[in-house]
C-alpha cells in the first residue's frame, strides 16, 4: 500500500491542471534578463564605437588681443604726482622697454595732463597686458623701485594694497609720528625685517602705506604693521612674524 501511495504522489506532482505529464520549467527572473540585455547593448555600442572613426574635436585658432577687443583700441591713464616727475624721467627707459617690447603696447607721457598713457595696438596679443602695464606704472609712481615693480608684469599672483595709518587707529600729532617711526624702525630696520620675512615690498609715504606682494604675504605684512600702529613693541612683532613664517614654511 505504501508503494502505491508513493507512485500516485509522484504522478500527481508531475501532472499539471490539464492532465499533461510534462515536467515543470523554472521561470527565469526578469532582473537577470534585463541585465543580460543591457550588457548585450553595451557590447554592441562599444563595437560600433571602436569600428567607427574617432571623432575629431573642432580646432579654433587663438584670437589676438586686437580681435578680442573688437578692433577698438583701449587706453589707460596713470596720473603722476609732482614729486615723481624726476624719478620717472630718470627711469623712463627702464619703464618704456618692457611695456613696448614684452607687452606690445604703446606708451607715452602726456606733458599737458601729467599722465602716463598706455594704449593697445594691432601687435598686442595678450588681453591682460594693458592691466599689467597700468599696475606696473602705478607701482613705480607710488614709490616702488623699477626692479620690484617689474614683478607685476612677470608674475600673475602679485597685488598692490594701500591703506592709511589713521584707518587702523585715529592718531594725531606726535602719536601719529611715533606710529610711523615704529613701522620704519631705526634706519629702516623694522621695515626691512618685515619685508624679508613676509617676502613683500613696503613703501611708507607720509601716512600712506603701500604693500606689494602675493595675497597671503600681504596679509602677514599688514597684520605686523597694524600691530605696530596699535602700540606693540617691535620685539613682540618679530616673534609673531617668526612663528608665522615657520608655519608657512612647514606648510609648503
Amino acid at each position: 500500500m505504501e508503494s502505491v501511495s508513493d507512485s500516485t504522489a509522484e504522478v500527481s506532482a508531475t501532472m499539471d491542471c490539464d492532465g499533461n505529464t510534462e515536467a515543470f520549467e523554472k521561470v527565469k527572473s526578469k532582473k537577470r534578463e534585463k541585465r543580460k540585455r543591457a550588457a548585450a547593448e553595451m557590447d554592441t555600442q562599444t563595437e560600433e564605437s571602436s569600428s567607427s572613426a574617432p571623432v575629431k574635436r573642432p580646432h579654433f585658432p587663438a584670437l589676438s588681443g586686437d580681435q578680442l577687443g573688437g578692433g577698438v583700441d583701449e587706453m589707460r591713464k596713470v596720473p603722476v604726482p609732482s614729486h615723481r616727475y624726476t624719478p620717472l624721467k630718470e627711469n623712463w627707459l627702464k619703464i618704456f622697454t618692457p611695456i613696448v617690447e614684452n607687452l606690445q603696447l604703446q606708451v607715452r607721457f602726456n606733458l599737458k595732463t601729467r599722465q602716463v598713457e598706455i594704449k593697445t595696438c594691432k601687435e598686442t596679443q595678450d588681453i591682460g597686458a594693458l592691466t599689467r602695464a597700468a599696475d606696473f606704472v602705478k607701482a613705480f609712481v607710488l614709490g616702488f623701485q623699477v626692479e620690484d615693480a617689474l614683478a607685476l608684469i612677470r608674475l600673475d599672483e602679485l597685488f598692490l594694497e594701500t591703506f592709511d595709518v589713521t584707518d587702523v587707529k585715529p592718531l594725531k600729532g606726535d602719536h601719529l609720528s611715533r606710529a610711523i617711526g615704529r613701522i620704519a624702525g631705526k634706519g629702516g630696520k623694522t621695515k626691512f625685517t618685515i619685508e624679508n620675512v613676509t617676502k613683500t615690498r613696503i613703501v611708507l609715504a607720509d601716512t600712506k602705506i603701500h604693500i606689494l606682494g602675493s595675497f597671503q604675504n600681504i596679509k602677514m605684512a599688514r597684520t605686523a604693521i597694524c600691530n605696530l600702529i596699535l602700540g606693540s613693541p617691535p620685539s613682540k612683532v618679530y616673534g609673531n612674524l617668526r612663528a608665522v613664517a615657520t608655519r608657512s614654511a612647514e606648510r609648503f
